[in-house]
């Protein structure tokens, strides 16, 4: 199979590990800019240890990306403008490591520039003869985010009704009049909204409506996401009725009749609970699509960026207080740092004597450390 074109395919004759590595920073600027800027840290650093041991200058495992710099800037080894390249990368590189901020693509595209200066160096000085680097070329961005198949479908049935239904506004044709009852908000579906957000179905309890975007058609409903209806999920999960969005029925009133000891109210409190969930869930998918790579945690409506620091930190006592029942259970089960916890925070009061307010307390000083 023939792989797809890189710019920086041309230094795979000098180190085929570089330009695999800058293959991914580029893949990465327009999906992920804080990858991208964190691994440019990264992927300079390798130059510069190569560059280190061709000028037969002491160097160690612990020495860190600026001490390198500095020693091959004393030792006349660097250009000044290479060495201002390397230190944008580096700088721009430790903030997207530590800060929760979100990271713009044209943060990532200077990035890109300035190790493009670093490469093309390096390649000059220390690479074969017969390499050419060739003049230096921003990445193209990725197609935007179109719509799944099945979605596009339903968009275009319901303006293909409502054509109809425009051509013939008061015919009694039955194409016509199912036109008029299928669509209930014509608006919505002119809007240029993003993919995802369509109405795939509308959920109805008493005289109340509520609609479910296409990007929740088959959500895996966690039980802990309703906390006054938790056993009642539970329960009907069990009877195959509430695991996945697509197993509910359309009407809510009379949903307890499918379980034992549960009534009205629980239909009212569950149908009250989705529409939270809903609008969460909304939040929660405008925060992924905005900043895209990042890695978030998520307690109820609230959340947390994980940066490349912030995942390190270990789940010990040293580090959170108050919580020693979760951190022990956790470490049982082989979670040891904040990178490895699970993103929907609320999973962890599965454990034993671990309620919501244990979670949270975990969650509020993972902010404080953030």
């Amino acid at each position: 199979m023939t792989s797809h074109p890189y710019f920086y395919q041309f230094l795979e004759p000098v180190s085929k590990e570089l330009a695999s590595v800058a293959r991914e920073l580029e893949n990465s600027i327009f999906s992920s800019p804080r990858t991208m800027l964190t691994h440019a840290r990264i992927f300079v650093e390798n130059i510069l240890q190569k560059v280190i041991k061709a000028e037969k200058l002491p160097d160690d495992d612990r020495t860190s990306l600026i001490d390198r710099i500095n020693l091959l800037n004393n030792h006349g080894v660097l250009l000044p403008e290479t060495r201002d390249k390397l230190h944008h990368v580096r700088q721009i590189g430790n903030q997207a490591a530590h800060d929760s901020r979100m990271f713009r693509y044209s943060e990532a595209l200077l990035s890109w520039e300035a190790v493009y200066g670093v490469v093309k160096w390096y390649v000059e000085v220390y690479g074969p003869v017969t390499v050419n680097v060739p003049d230096y070329q921003d990445p193209a961005p990725r197609s935007e985010q179109s719509y799944d198949i099945s979605e596009l479908e339903i968009r275009l049935k319901s303006l293909e009704q409502l054509l109809i239904a425009s051509v013939h506004p008061n015919s009694e044709e039955p194409a016509a009049a199912e036109a008029a009852v299928a669509v209930e908000s014509p608006v919505s579906i002119f809007v240029a909204e993003q993919p995802g957000y369509t109405t795939i179905r509308t959920i109805t309890y008493k005289e109340e409506k509520l609609e479910v975007p296409y990007f929740l058609r088959d959500a895996f409903l966690l039980p802990q996401r309703f906390p006054k209806s938790e056993t009642f999920l539970i329960r009907l999960g069990a009877e195959q009725q509430a695991r996945i969005m697509s197993e509910l029925p359309s009407d809510f009133e009379n949903l307890h009749k499918h379980v034992k000891r549960f009534n009205e109210k629980n239909d009212a409190t569950f149908f009250e609970e989705m529409k939270i969930y809903i609008e969460e869930e909304k939040v929660r998918r405008e925060l992924t699509l905005q900043r895209p790579g990042e890695l978030f945690l998520f307690y109820k409506e609230k959340h947390i960026v994980v940066t490349e620091e912030l995942a390190k930190i270990p789940l010990t006592v040293g580090e959170f207080n108050g919580i020693p029942s979760l951190l022990r259970q956790l470490n049982e089960d082989k979670v040891e740092t904040v990178g490895q916890l699970p993103k929907e925070l609320v999973i962890l009061a599965k454990y034993d004597n671990v309620g919501v307010g244990t979670v949270e307390k975990l969650f509020e000083q993972m902010k404080e450390k953030q």
